[in-house]
This record gives C-alpha cells, sequence and structure tokens, in this order.
C-alpha cells in the first residue's frame, strides 16, 4: 500500500477519515479487457485532470510499469508532473499550446499537439533553436469546433509539415463529440470526415502517421475508429462515459470513497439540520456527522438527495451539505464514532452488499460522471493498493 498527496502520513491510522482508496490492479485489469477489445490498435491511457481524480502520478507510474507505450494528458504541466516523477514513457500532450510554451515541451521531452500553420510554425522555430526534432501530433477538427484545424481546410497544414526540417509529425487526430450516444449517425460522418483527410497521404505517397481518434465511447461502439490508437479516459477508470453507450468492455470501479463518523446525536422533531433549514423530521431520529463536503468535492447540488451506506444499508444525507461536514439519518438503527461511511464503492451488511456508483452521484448532483470524478479534490488523501512495486517518485 503507498499513500499519495499527504507526504506525511505513514499509516492508515494517521489519514484523514476521508480518503480515496485506488486499486491500482484493477486499472491494470480495465487497461487488458480495453486493449483486448481493440485488437491491434495500441492503447494510450489518458491521465488527464489529476488522472480522472485518481492521482496524475502514481498512476502514471504504474501505467509506465505495465510497459504501456505512451500516455495521453491535456496539459504541459501535467507532462512536466510525470516527467520530474521519473515518467520516461512517451507523453502526447492533447491540449491546445502558446507558442511561448513550446521550448518547455522540448526541454522535458513531450510530444506536442499542433493545431494550425501558425503553431506548427512556432514549434519549427522553437526546435531549430535548440537543435532538435519535436515529435508532433497534428489536430484535425472534424465536427468538435473546439481546437484543430477543420477537415475542408487541413490540406495546408499537412503540405507545410513537409517543409519542416525539426518537426516529425508523429501522429494525426480528431476528437468525437458524440461517440457516447445512442445515435452514431453524426460520430460516423466525423470518421468519414477524417478519413477524407488521411488520404492526402495516400495521394502523395507518403507514409501515414500514427491515426488515432477514438475515446471511450468510441471504444466501446465504433470499431472503425480504433485504427492505429485509442485514447480511454473515464473506461480506464471503470466507469462508462454515460448511460447510452454500450457496455462492450468489461471494466470495473478502480477507486472507492470512504469516510468515518465522527459526531453522533439525537434530533428532536422540528429541529432543521445544516444551513438554511431545508430538512426537519416530525420525529425523533437520529443523525450523524461525516466529515467531507463540497470542499471535497461532494457536490453542493446532492443535498437532500445522496446516499451513503452504513455496514451494507443506505441512509440519506439529509440538510444542506457544508463544505466540509454533512449529515445523514439513520433513524432508529445504531451507528458509532469511526464507523465507516462508503460513498462511493461497495459496503458489506450482515447478509447484503450494497454499492454506490460514481454514476449514482452524477444523477444526484444533475451532472456527468466525469465532472464528479474529476473534482474530487486534492485535499482528500489517496491510498493506493498495488500489485506490483513501483518507482519511487
Amino acid at each position: 500500500m503507498q499513500i499519495s498527496n499527504h507526504p506525511t502520513i505513514s499509516t492508515n491510522a494517521d489519514l484523514r477519515p476521508t480518503h480515496l482508496q485506488i486499486d491500482l490492479a484493477r486499472l491494470g485489469s480495465n487497461l487488458q479487457a480495453i486493449q483486448a477489445h481493440v485488437g491491434g490498435a495500441q492503447v494510450m491511457p489518458i491521465l488527464k485532470a489529476n488522472a480522472y481524480g485518481h492521482g496524475l502520478v502514481r498512476v502514471g507510474q504504474y501505467m509506465q510499469s505495465l510497459g504501456v507505450g505512451r500516455i495521453g494528458v491535456a496539459y504541459l504541466e501535467e507532462g512536466i508532473l510525470l516527467r520530474e516523477a521519473g515518467v520516461t514513457t512517451p507523453i502526447l500532450v492533447l491540449g491546445g499550446i502558446l507558442g511561448s510554451q513550446a521550448p518547455l515541451f522540448l526541454q522535458h521531452g513531450l510530444t506536442l499537439t499542433v493545431s494550425s500553420t501558425q503553431k506548427l510554425e512556432q514549434v519549427e522555430a522553437a526546435a531549430a533553436a535548440a537543435g532538435v526534432v519535436a515529435k508532433v501530433h497534428l489536430k484535425i477538427d472534424t465536427g468538435m469546433e473546439r481546437i484543430g484545424v477543420h477537415y475542408y481546410n487541413a490540406e495546408g497544414l499537412l503540405e507545410a509539415t513537409l517543409r519542416c526540417k525539426h518537426v516529425e509529425v508523429e501522429g494525426i487526430f480528431s476528437h468525437f463529440a458524440n461517440a457516447d450516444a445512442a445515435d452514431l449517425t453524426s460520430a460516423r460522418l466525423q470518421v468519414e470526415r477524417f478519413q477524407e483527410v488521411l488520404r492526402f497521404y495516400e495521394q502523395h505517397s507518403l507514409p501515414t502517421p500514427l491515426r488515432h481518434m477514438a475515446n471511450s465511447g468510441a471504444v466501446l461502439q465504433l470499431p472503425e475508429s480504433w485504427m492505429d490508437l485509442v485514447r480511454p479516459g473515464i473506461l480506464l477508470y471503470g466507469v462508462y462515459p454515460s448511460a447510452q453507450a454500450q457496455r462492450s468492455v468489461a471494466v470495473q470501479p478502480a477507486l472507492t470513497w470512504s469516510s468515518r463518523i465522527v459526531y453522533f446525536k439525537v434530533v428532536r422533531p422540528g429541529h432543521p439540520v445544516s444551513y438554511g433549514s431545508t430538512w426537519q423530521s416530525d420525529h425523533e431520529v437520529r443523525v450523524v456527522t461525516v466529515p467531507v463536503g463540497y470542499g471535497d468535492g461532494y457536490f453542493r447540488a446532492m443535498s437532500g438527495k445522496a446516499q451513503v451506506l452504513i455496514k451494507g444499508k443506505r441512509y440519506p444525507v439529509v440538510g444542506t451539505i457544508c463544505m466540509d461536514q454533512f449529515m445523514v439519518n439513520i433513524e432508529q438503527d445504531s451507528a458509532f464514532n469511526e464507523d465507516e461511511i462508503i460513498l462511493v464503492g461497495e459496503s458489506q451488511g450482515e447478509h447484503i452488499t450494497e454499492s454506490i456508483s460514481v454514476e449514482d452521484l452524477a444523477a444526484w448532483a444533475g451532472t456527468i460522471p466525469y465532472e464528479i470524478l474529476t473534482n474530487i479534490n486534492t485535499r482528500v488523501p489517496r491510498v493506493y493498493l498495488q500489485d506490483q512495486p513501483l518507482a519511487d517518485g
């Protein structure tokens, strides 16, 4: 077991009562299941946004220990953090860049995304000044309207790369807007547009760079998009991208979010609980306090909707969720200080095992699972279960 995000902690007993437990072996199993599903396509795990809340550095080190061919992140800073932690695996930074950042990419051996001829010229100049060759992936916009050269204007960018002496085009990619939907008409149109752009290489008798387009939704339900490389994000962590997406790959959640009761009280009828006095009981109830709140990423929007697990049984969160605490109505049941509370994960009772999923929290908060995972604050310690040694970092 290894503990991250809290360097002074050495044992479970020292942990803040609220923490995440990350099962690295499950991440490994999910990666293996995805790889088996996509066949010959290479799997590039996406570790952006603190590895979807699971911890960028430790997950990056673990992915390297499994021998993945490359890793994807969103920002330059994420790539630098991985390099500083000893991750030497090739890293593609998928997000847009400022030209002034190019020297830092080169300094840390990071692969850049180039989305326009102007960006290409900036990278070429920086690489020439440094006396190196920059590896880049070209971003083609086939329908997302975020970053990337439009598919119908892409030829100029591709031609410009042929004139560069200090840029190696390692890959070319696009991104889906609707690959996790039930109706895949739009996604298939995006594939067709991307294929149109790729014909440039055949027409000029040039080798085609690594082609990639498939995110988690496309991994699940668009085989025609797998090409040379796939980019699973949320699926790697055992969460499906939407309720509509096919469950064609069996994955398991790698994260358990737990806390412990820090206070127990009997609340009389007619005595409101928490800010705004939004909830009160018409009879005497037992209420326990849990030291986690929206300051940790347990969304205030779940007030009056969320549930937690205590000894395999569901109980409602009552009153407004506070920044650092919330309250749970256990009616006339028994619970004690330091009893475990499960916010996400499984809880075993005497005769039953119950679970609460990231998708449950998303439904209560009126959002998507991605937002739940990526909003779990870094003040929540991460505890790692692993199936093989990792390098220190």
